[in-house]
């Protein structure tokens, strides 16, 4: 509490707390350690890695796109331009922890262990896009703003319960932490301090809505004050700085330090969604060749090249590796059995009421033709 006699600022107080906020980076635009005492350990074949996992996913978003386009895909949500943002910080955790991603998070859990396959079906609302593996800690892609946090808490007090030196990690975009589910699930969590890393993908746009009239907080990082926990705020296009506080945090959780909140600083080049959004309706003109020159993926690749670690050629052979992947998982997931009315309701009803075995009935017999 301050003296009595001394005044007090909340003014001041406030804009002490957003200056404190300071953006980390390690690699610069120009692929350039800014920051070397931050260095991540990681080896030179983890280095390439990454890489490796970030081109993969630049190459799955473009055909994704295009298989959209061609009507043997559903919902997508486009990610290039949030590779290190999605994938750095993915690559700081272990197999044991668990994933609970939004509706554009799906690389996250490709890496995780999801066969592709079952992403794209997950894509074309097949209820076999759903039916994870044994072993793939991870739940379904959240629809629902911001729900992901909530059950992110409750997960991660489960794992404090029950003793295990793992952790959890969610994502949202910036509009997420307009919703209220965001401040419960961070509350939640700080309070019990629970296992969790919670990532805001600030890609600039909750859909056609600009970050700046969300909120008026400087940072969304400095949500976490509220919370009690740590906030972050970094160069979402810098792998290395991702990886770097996304490993920091996850040894604070299992160190029982509780949760932290990061934001990443990002972009995204395409729609919202191939739902219908149109970007150029709501964008400057050079927007985005702005955030290009930031690109994630060249910014590394300058970085590695300097290190002789990486070259065209290696670069050639993931994206045809890339490529040849996507094409045999989607003619996998071509060969699932159509879904059915009645596949739904089996599914949903251990016991069905009166009026949906009626309508099972119906649809049954409706099938059978």
């Amino acid at each position: 509490m301050a003296p009595k006699n001394k005044s007090f600022d909340p003014v001041a107080q406030l804009k002490e707390i957003e200056e404190s906020f300071e953006l980390f980076q390690i690699l610069d635009e120009n692929g350039k350690i800014v920051n070397k005492s931050a260095m991540p350990d990681l080896s030179d074949e983890e280095l390439v890695e990454l890489m490796t996992r970030m081109v993969w996913t630049r190459v799955l978003d473009e055909r994704s796109t295009s298989l959209n386009r061609q009507g043997r895909l559903g919902f997508y949500a486009p990610t290039a331009g949030q590779e290190a943002s999605q994938i750095a910080s993915h690559y700081a955790l272990q197999k044991g922890d668990y994933v609970l991603p939004g509706y554009r998070d799906v690389p996250q859990l490709i890496w995780h262990g999801l066969p592709l396959s079952k992403a794209f079906l997950f894509s074309r609302g097949h209820y076999e896009g759903n039916q994870f593996p044994e072993g793939v800690n991870a739940l379904s892609p959240q629809i629902i703003i911001g729900a992901q946090y909530v059950q992110t808490a409750g997960v991660a007090l489960g794992i404090k319960k029950r003793k295990k030196d793992n952790v959890v990690i969610t994502y949202t975009g910036d509009g997420g932490t307009s919703q209220g589910d965001f401040y419960e699930g961070i509350n939640f969590a700080g309070a019990f301090k629970a296992p969790a890393i919670f990532v805001v993908q600030n890609n600039q746009y909750a859909i056609s809505t600009p970050r700046h009239v969300q909120t008026s907080a400087k940072t969304l990082a400095q949500k976490a004050v509220a919370a009690g926990i740590p906030g972050v705020y970094v160069d979402g296009m810098d792998a290395l700085a991702v990886y770097k506080v996304t490993k920091d945090a996850r040894e604070r959780a299992i160190n029982g330090e509780g949760p932290t909140l990061i934001e990443t600083v990002t972009y995204r080049y395409g729609a919202h969604t191939l739902a219908g959004d149109d970007p150029t309706r709501y964008r400057e003109d050079n927007e985005q060749t702005e955030w290009e020159k930031k690109d994630p993926i060249t910014r590394m690749r300058t970085f590695l090249e300097e290190k002789g670690l990486w070259s065209k050629e290696k670069e050639d052979e993931v994206i045809e590796q890339a490529r040849a992947d996507v094409k045999e998982a989607i003619s996998e997931a071509d060969k699932a059995a159509s879904q059915k009315v009645t596949d739904l309701m089996d599914l949903m009803y251990d016991e069905k009421p009166s009026n949906v075995e009626e309508q099972y009935d119906y649809y049954k017999e409706k099938e059978s033709k």
